[in-house]
């Protein structure tokens, strides 16, 4: 009785009620609208052969008289018809047609009019058996009376058959709508038992649990679709706060750890001033190294929380990179490198100013951490240009790469791929460029070189219309201080 109650309480068997109801209504409305047209349209094929038969009669009458008129009717009773003729005299005898009994008053109200009357057809064993027909009655002169009809025998035998299958038809229509109705209600009640099933299991703590598909696409299938990718995300999310969580630990641990040794030291061992300032300026380096990696995820979580579009302007890429360029050209010249530029003079992208520019010295600053080569002068490359209507920015270098399982890892925050993080850094600074990338429409991509890795992030591409629409909402981050990331 529960599940009965519940049934019921679907909005499948609502609808499914509702369309049962529409379908029979509108079956009955055909049934009554068909049954109606067919006996009219019939009705007045009775009334037109009736009239053509009087008008025949009338003819021959008033050319010959009562005598012409007898041969004509005795004439056409001798070929059987639908047609019904009887003419009798002032008495009421009958002279002659094809009519053996009827009732007497439509003879004696002889005025023409069209009446609906039963009678016995004669002849032929004919006579017990009561017919319909649709007759006219006209007085002759000398009290002579003419009756003129057609049988309804037919009419009445196709009107029931269309009854009949009109009937038939709606006992299947409604049929069929009730079997649609069980067989729609049961799989998309199964559907959605599925879908809770799934749901149920994901609340209890199995993020692996997906919602099952058909393969029909249907409705049912695209919203499993979408909540699967949703669940995927939010999994992934999980997952990530797990490793930030191990991650952050291990990463404040140490400092933290290294800090209260120093105070502990510096309370215990230091004597006079210098000792002090020693243990202190070694606490505020840990501090500064403890602020750099908070400040790192607010930098993140800023642009995470921004809406795409909202931070944007048409931006001079050929000016971001050459200012990037001389930034750091003096660093790597001194060390025996060279840093190369090609951008095209005219290449703008609809992007923020400020948050590109966080990008390209995370990424040049991890060129100059991890991408040395092993041997030779090291060889970095800023480049840009427009690739199916996107402006792809690239960072390549000549150095030993990424390995190809790291390039998904790399991004994630905290993760370094120097185990032994004896290099400064937080692993946010990767983090920081996707969460860019992704508030830009795009994504970043990693490629190994022969040698070296390359690494891109599109943007979107200056279009008349961006042109003119203009951008007033800017960015107030500063670009900030670079964090190693492998």
């Amino acid at each position: 009785m529960t599940r009965l109650t519940r049934f019921v309480r679907t909005t499948a068997f609502k609808l499914s009620l509702l369309y049962i109801a529409v379908f029979t209504v509108m079956s009955g409305v055909l049934v009554v609208y068909v049954s109606e047209s067919t006996d009219n349209l019939m009705s007045e094929q009775v009334v037109q052969a009736v009239d053509a038969e009087l008008k025949g009669l009338a003819d021959v009458y008033v050319r010959g008289g009562i005598r012409n008129l007898v041969e004509a009717i005795d004439d056409r009773t001798r070929h059987p018809d639908a047609s019904l003729y009887l003419l009798v005299d002032f008495s009421g005898n009958a002279l002659v047609g094809n009519i053996a009994r009827l009732p007497t008053v439509v003879l004696e109200e002889a005025d023409g009019g069209l009446r609906r009357v039963r009678y016995t057809l004669l002849g032929q064993g004919t006579e017990d058996v009561e017919r319909q027909a649709m007759v006219r009655t006209f007085e002759l002169r000398g009290g002579f009376r003419l009756l003129v009809g057609r049988d309804l025998g037919d009419q009445l035998r196709f009107s029931n058959l269309l009854a009949n299958a009109l009937r038939l038809w709606l006992v299947v229509v409604v049929v069929m709508a009730a079997i649609t109705w069980l067989f729609v209600s049961r799989r998309v009640m199964k559907r959605i038992d599925d879908i809770s099933a799934s749901s149920r299991m994901i609340m209890n703590g199995d993020l692996s649990e997906r919602l099952s598909l058909t393969g029909t696409n249907d409705e049912f299938d695209r919203l499993a679709v979408n909540l699967n990718d949703m669940l995927d995300r939010i999994e992934l999310l999980m997952q990530s706060m797990k490793d930030v969580t191990d991650n952050i630990a291990h990463d404040l641990k140490t400092p933290l750890t290294r800090l209260q040794t120093r105070i502990e030291t510096a309370l215990r061992d230091a004597r006079g001033e210098e000792g002090y300032r020693g243990a202190l300026e070694s606490t505020l380096s840990e501090t500064d190294h403890l602020l750099r990696i908070f400040n790192a995820l607010l930098r993140i979580a800023r642009v995470e929380s921004m809406a795409p579009g909202s931070v944007m302007e048409p931006v001079d890429l050929n000016r971001i990179v050459a200012e990037v360029a001389e930034l750091y050209e003096p660093l790597i010249e001194d060390e025996g490198g060279q840093i190369e530029t090609s951008v095209p003079a005219d290449l703008k992208a609809v992007c923020n100013r400020d948050l590109i520019s966080q990008v390209l010295v995370n990424l040049v600053e991890n060129t100059l951490k991890y991408g040395r080569p092993e041997e030779g002068e090291m060889r970095l490359r800023l480049s840009a240009a427009e690739e199916n209507g996107r402006v792809v920015l690239t960072v390549s270098d000549n150095g030993p790469g990424i390995p190809e399982e790291d390039h998904e890892r790399i991004v994630d925050r905290f993760v370094r791929l120097e185990e032994s993080r004896s290099e400064p850094g937080t692993g946010l600074g990767l983090s920081l460029v996707k969460a860019v990338a992704r508030l830009h429409g795009g994504d970043l991509r990693f490629k190994n070189e022969d040698p070296g890795l390359s690494v891109q992030i599109d943007l979107a591409s200056v279009s008349p219309e961006s042109s003119r629409s203009g951008y007033g909402e800017d960015y107030s981050g500063k670009a900030g201080e670079a964090d190693g990331d492998r």
